[in-house]
């Protein structure tokens, strides 16, 4: 074993050795085709650049014949281009770093380049000598060239390290085929820019030029015929292309002409020639450029192949050592199994038992081992049916048939009587667990899963739709008139009431679908799957149907209706909580529509919940942010027009939107507690307002602030009213609380509230009385001080209705109520109440709702005044709103 490995250490160091010498030469060649690169565009930066710089000098300018105008325009292009060519000279810069070009050789080129570049931006024209100014051209061209030359020997150099890695044959042969399109390309550059130079030297210089191009023109030839020569038959196929392309034969023949104009100067091109002419020169050098890639690659495809190899040849040497290693570790197990396993397998399943692991026991080697283990196996067998009944029972798996069989032996039969009494425990403790869990998760009452399972239910049903693309739908079904049983007839039967309508519901629906009791009169039927809130309907009616009919309770007969909301989720929704809110939302809209009937949550009630979401924030925002004023109306008597008191009248100053009448915000507080915190700051401010106007006239006044029927089902409305009064230091008898006669018909219980806040001292009145229910022979029973008659029955010009607000005014008067008429905005209105013998008025006649400081500049509060509301009232206009 140590024999094979030390052999196969040593052929895998040689061939390590290979792949890594062919990954330095793939690694030279692209050094040498970043390099090539480098070179090539610096020879297409040195034409731009020869013309800037003759460009710049008027005199070269004036004797190639270019006018002032012509020597503007090149010196732009030329601009231009300079700036075109340095971009690409710099990307073959970093590209060539990028390849592992030396990061030395780099930054002194692009040290040279900045220098040569600084060099001709700066140069100013020189107009001395004619032969400075013919020698410019030349200059340019041997400083670029100069930079050409040291990359031409890097590059020459990063060619003979690859040649030197110790590659096969035909890497030999690639890299040799690299280096002669090298030396061509480096040729084809030489040539080209002393092409250029020619072109421009004049006298002796010109001479010199001459003899630089005819050396130069050598070189190239010579060049061209060794890669004549190439060992790669398509890379020689390549090149007899390039050599017929139609740009090198024009350039060709360009240079001949060069070379003429030593002896003949009709022969030197003129400067758009000249131009064409190093354009096909730089055309001759990027194919030359293409062909230098392609042997590049060739050279790097053959590398790559011997790399290849050298790790093939290493996986095999692997393998094959690996292999001989195997066999060799086979001899040794098999030698270990027949002597030695068989005794360490018994001690380590002896071992494991010991340990509580009830493993298997193997029987194998001499008899004796075999022996020794059929015991071990036998106690083993044993233990393993006592960890079984032990494990039913850690499972919960009380009925496992295991639990019934015996366990022999006396200490068998000790564990089983345990085993049998800790059955019956744990059966007695899950008994109780069921009782208690179905209690915790069901209504008492009618036994139908509660809000908090309910809503557990919703959740499980809407991953369940998520995960198999459909939908679920809740109904909302809210029982119409309750209440009212349960205030007649009791709670207990109100309580068969409910029991009734469970069962009737779950008569109704199918087997899966899950009725639930949210509390109240409140209940929810999930249904899943749907199609539709649409395809709901027919069942939402049926159950208002079901629910509709007689209920016995003892000796009575109720009668009670339901309105249903319906509800669908939408792809991908698991909120139980945002379900049931729109569920609820559609009750609500079918109770408001009229009740008795269903609707479906849609668009519009979304983004009326949306709306409402952002209104209730904002009202929230505008409380913290005292956007939220009271203007005032005064209250006069009709007699002698004299200010006996004001109304409160909420307004909303919101920023964007002006002042917001409290008819688009009231509505939606009252559906919320945000309406107690707009009574709460409305009882301060205007009974600190009334405390300010308490000098002089204003000394008597009262102010009526109108109070919800929330506000007043709060066991707080008592102490609200009682904290502004102590804040202001008002007097208890000049606030009048007002509400409206709907609120006593609905809740009774406000009564005692009520009571609460009279005996405090506190003035109550019934807004709008007329609209609702209350009979005037309550009157006598209700804790009122004064009747507020709705403007409805002012305005009418009705017979039956004068003698309504007629029959009013009588009743109230004789239970020593005060009468106040709203909404009077016509003398004749006036008139009629002052020949009623009407108490008092409010409305558009008299004075419009006003901010605090226009009621203390028209009602002079505060001054020496006789306390009568000026009469330019006059001049509002009759029938223009209700008064606020």
């Amino acid at each position: 074993m140590v024999g094979v490995g030390a052999l196969g250490a040593a052929v895998v160091d040689a061939r390590l050795d290979t792949a890594r010498n062919a990954k330095r030469a793939e690694r030279s060649v692209q050094a040498v085709v970043a390099l090539s690169s480098v070179r090539s565009m610096t020879g297409q930066e040195t034409l731009p650049s020869v013309s800037m710089a003759i460009a710049k000098d008027a005199t070269l300018s004036r004797l190639l014949g270019l006018v002032p105008a012509s020597r503007d325009r090149v010196l732009a292009l030329s601009v231009t281009q300079v700036t075109s060519a340095r971009k690409e000279t710099d990307a073959a810069l970093a590209r060539a770093r990028a390849a592992g070009v030396s990061p030395r050789l780099v930054a002194t080129l692009t040290t040279q380049l900045a220098v040569l570049r600084g060099g001709l931006d700066t140069a100013e024209p020189d107009d001395e000598t004619v032969r400075a100014a013919l020698d410019v051209g030349a200059d340019v061209y041997h400083r670029y060239e100069r930079i050409s030359q040291e990359l031409t020997s890097v590059e020459r150099a990063h060619i003979d390290e690859a040649i030197a890695q110790g590659l096969s044959p035909e890497g030999v042969a690639a890299l040799d085929d690299l280096g002669r399109v090298s030396d061509l390309v480096e040729a084809s550059a030489e040539e080209l820019g002393q092409f250029l130079a020619t072109s421009f030297a004049r006298g002796a210089r010109a001479q010199v030029e001459q003899r630089d191009l005819l050396t130069d023109r050598g070189a190239y030839e010579a060049a061209a015929g060794r890669v004549d020569l190439m060992h790669t038959e398509a890379l020689r196929a390549a090149w007899n292309e390039t050599k017929a392309a139609e740009p090198l034969r024009r350039f060709e023949l360009a240079l001949e002409r060069t070379l003429r104009a030593a002896t003949d100067p009709a022969e030197r091109l003129s400067l758009s020639a000249l131009v064409q002419s190093y354009s096909e020169g730089i055309a001759r050098d990027t194919s030359l450029v293409a062909l230098l890639d392609r042997a590049a690659g060739h050279a790097i495809d053959v590398t790559g192949q011997q790399r290849s190899g050298a790790m093939s040849d290493l996986r095999a040497v692997l393998g094959l050592s690996a292999l001989l290693l195997l066999l060799a570790l086979g001899l040794l197990v098999a030698v270990e199994q027949s002597v030695s396993r068989p005794l360490r397998r018994l001690a380590a399943d002896a071992e494991e038992v010991s340990r509580g692991r009830l493993v298997q026991v193997h029987e194998s080697g001499p008899s004796e081992v075999r022996t020794v283990a059929r015991a071990l196996a036998t106690a083993v067998a044993s233990l393993r049916r006592v960890q079984g009944h032990a494990e039913a029972v850690a499972r919960g798996e009380l009925d496992d048939e295991r639990l019934r069989e015996p366990l022999t032996g006396p200490l068998g039969s000790v564990v089983h009587a345990s085993i049998q009494q800790i059955v019956t425990s744990i059966r007695q403790r899950e008994t109780l667990q069921v009782e208690l869990a179905f209690q915790a998760a069901h209504d008492a009452l009618t036994e139908l899963p509660n809000r908090a399972q309910g809503l557990r239910h919703i959740a499980g049903a809407l991953h369940r739709a998520e995960r198999a693309g459909a939908t679920v739908a809740l109904l909302f079904v809210d029982l119409d008139h309750f209440k009212r049983v349960n205030d007649t007839f009791g709670h207990a039967a109100g309580d068969e009431v409910l029991r009734t309508v469970s069962r009737r519901m779950q008569a109704l629906v199918r087997s899966g679908d899950v009725v639930c009791r949210l509390g109240g009169d409140e209940f929810l039927v999930l249904v899943e799957p749907v199609e539709s809130g649409a395809a709901l309907l027919p069942l939402a009616h049926r159950l208002i149907e079901a629910l509709c009919e007689p209920i016995a309770v003892g000796d009575t007969v109720v009668r009670i209706g339901a309105s249903i909301g319906v509800a669908v989720s939408t792809a991908g929704s698991v909120d139980a909580d945002a379900l049931l809110r729109e569920a609820d939302a559609a009750a609500y809209r079918a109770k408001t529509s009229g009740r008795g009937t269903a609707e479906v949550f849609d668009e519009g009630l979304r983004r009326e919940l949306a709306e409402r979401a952002e209104l209730e924030a904002a009202i929230t925002r505008g409380l913290a942010a005292g956007e939220f004023v009271l203007h005032y109306q005064p209250v006069v008597s009709v007699a002698t027009r004299e200010l006996r008191g004001f109304e409160a009248l909420l307004r909303w100053e919101r920023p964007g939107h002006g002042l917001v009448p409290p008819a688009e915000f009231i509505p939606l507080a009252e559906q919320s507690n945000l309406i107690c915190d707009l009574g709460r700051w409305a009882l301060a401010e205007a009974t600190r307002q009334l405390a300010e106007w308490s000098t002089g006239a204003g000394s008597g006044l009262t102010m009526a602030v109108n109070i919800s029927a929330r506000h007043l089902a709060s066991p707080r409305i008592v102490d609200d009213v009682a904290d502004a009064l102590a804040a202001s230091g008002l007097d208890p008898s000049r606030l009048v609380v007002e509400l409206t006669e709907t609120i006593m018909a609905d809740d009774p219980a406000c009564t005692d509230r009520l009571a609460a806040l009279r005996a405090r001292g506190v003035r109550i009145a019934i807004d709008d009385f007329g609209t609702g229910y209350t009979s005037i022979g309550q009157l006598q029973h209700l804790p009122v001080d004064t009747l507020k008659i709705d403007r409805s029955f002012v305005a009418s010009s009705a017979p039956g209705h004068r003698e309504l607000v007629r029959l009013i005014v009588s009743a109230a008067h004789a239970f020593d109520l005060a009468v106040v008429a709203e909404g009077v905005e016509e003398d004749a209105q006036l008139a009629a109440l002052v020949a009623l013998d009407c108490d008092s008025a409010q409305g558009y006649l008299i004075a419009r709702p006003m901010t605090p400081a226009a009621v203390a500049a028209r009602c002079g509060l505060g001054e020496q005044a006789d306390g009568r509301v000026p009469a330019e009232r006059a001049a509002q206009p009759a029938a223009t709103g209700a008064a606020g």
